[in-house]
């Protein structure tokens, strides 16, 4: 039996579909009330539990011999947040101490490639660089690594743990609309798209959830791997959905000063209208950032190839558009 905590996110679901696919049998963690439209039809057995409530985590590692954990709260506000924290590392370290309670065989944390510490340009981003506890750009980046650095000091103190550090995912079963996943849909659908220049690495859920089964058949107890794809700009993403669809639609470049500017305010309205944010000062130092990253360990010490992403941003547009009714509600479609 295989645990699978946040089967319903994005990288989650396809998770739980690719190792069903293989013939395993697995088990997803809910969080109670929590919607499971993107397991919907699944083959998989459901828990319902938290990450921060380990008695709740004793029933779910019952009969499990293999933990793929990615539940995970992800935010790009600015600003200490004490849910995200508590949800990203204290989750892990509850996840950790049942696993090794349980006498799981393996287990697999997605981290992120934002729990890594930042390099300025010209320098490779791998895993030669540490986790940055210290990192001043957000609450999520330091809780993914303080969270990365509890599986490591679980694998030395003898649960076989692994890490993967995905980059920017991008591709189909996107139920949730990822930030890039929401600029994908409002492009495919013709509305008005305003951008700012930049460029970042991207990669398909599918490569990395490909990445994070490599990880646990072959991955060496204690290591991390970077899962990346291919850096491309935001331009870039917009004509590639232009072209699948065959649909003009107004591309507005926002001048970075004017965005930067917007980016004191846009907190605000966020937290106000309850909206998912996306133009934030976090989301802009991304897009600028050194975006150099390789995956060559994973390659090298896995079998990791990811595809070009022009077959993943085309394969998410026609996911978003051929279910486009599950969007509705939302005011996308």
């Amino acid at each position: 039996m295989i645990l699978v905590t946040g089967a319903t996110g994005h990288i989650g679901n396809v998770l739980v579909r690719k190792l069903i696919e293989k013939g395993e049998k697995v088990r997803a963690l809910i969080w109670r009330g929590e919607d499971t439209t993107p397991i919907a039809g699944l083959d998989v057995e459901r828990v319902v539990g938290d990450v921060l409530d380990p008695d709740s985590l004793k029933a779910a590692l019952k009969g499990v011999e293999k933990v793929f954990h990615l539940a995970g709260i992800i935010s790009i506000m600015p600003g200490d947040d004490s849910f995200v924290r508590r949800v990203n590392l204290q989750g892990t370290r509850n996840i950790l101490a049942a696993a090794r309670q349980a006498g799981v065989r393996r287990l697999v944390y997605t981290s992120s490639i934002h729990a890594i510490r930042r390099a300025p340009s010209g320098v490779l981003i791998d895993e030669t660089l540490p986790f940055d506890l210290d990192n001043p750009y957000g609450a999520y980046d330091r809780s993914k690594a303080e969270a990365s650095l509890e599986v490591q000091k679980a694998a030395a103190d003898g649960l076989d743990a692994v890490i993967v550090c995905p980059t920017g995912v991008i591709g189909p079963y996107d139920y949730r609309r990822s930030e890039m996943g929401s600029v994908i849909l409002d492009a495919a659908l013709g509305k008005t798209s305003p951008y700012v220049d930049g460029a970042y690495d991207f990669v398909d859920v599918r490569d990395v959830v490909d990445g994070i089964i490599l990880a646990e058949e072959k991955g060496q107890k204690g290591e991390s791997y970077i899962l990346s794809g291919q850096r491309i700009s935001v331009r870039y993403l917009l004509e590639t959905v232009r072209e699948v669809t065959g649909k003009a639609f107004t591309r507005i470049k926002i001048p970075l000063n004017l965005a930067e500017f917007a980016a004191r305010f846009t907190p605000i309205y966020y937290r106000l209208s309850k909206a998912k944010p996306r133009l934030t000062h976090y989301s802009l130092e991304v897009l600028q950032s050194n975006s150099q990253i390789s995956h060559a360990k994973a390659t090298r010490a896995l079998g990791y190839h990811p595809r070009m992403l022009y077959e993943s941003i085309a394969d998410t547009t026609r996911w978003f558009l051929e279910n486009g009714r599950l969007f509705k509600k939302t005011g996308a479609a």
